[in-house]
């Protein structure tokens, strides 16, 4: 039997992976729909992000033919009720990144609240 803690972890990784996703990247609505109100992100660039300036830069609704992001390392752990940590090793395009993600329970579901990704050799 799966606890609490369990699916919560698992539905932050859902919603982690769903994020990098082609389809729903090349898709503002979609990608409204993972990102909480009060959302922000520090990019790999070291630039600062809110879910008005992510939204901005979301694709048009044409999937891109880039190269799928790979994902290795995968872990996550309840900080307290409601709150997931994720963390894990993104590969794009020849450049890897660490990733951090805090996911949030709202009352419409699971919501990535912040994010950041840094540069790894």
């Amino acid at each position: 039997m799966v606890d609490e803690s369990e699916q919560a972890v698992q539905a932050a990784v859902e919603g982690e992976l769903r994020l990098l996703h082609p389809e729903v990247r090349a898709s503002p609505e979609c990608v409204l729909g993972f990102l909480d109100p009060e959302f922000t992100e520090i990019g790999a660039s070291g630039r600062r992000w809110d879910r008005d300036s992510i939204l901005a830069a979301t694709g048009d609704g044409t999937v891109s033919e880039e190269s799928p992001i790979k994902v290795e390392e995968m872990s996550g752990t309840v900080l307290a009720p409601g709150v997931v940590h994720l963390t894990y090793v993104s590969e794009h395009e020849g450049r890897r990144a660490r990733r951090s993600s805090l996911w949030r329970l709202t009352e419409t579901g699971w919501r990535m609240y912040f994010h950041q990704g840094t540069p790894a050799g």
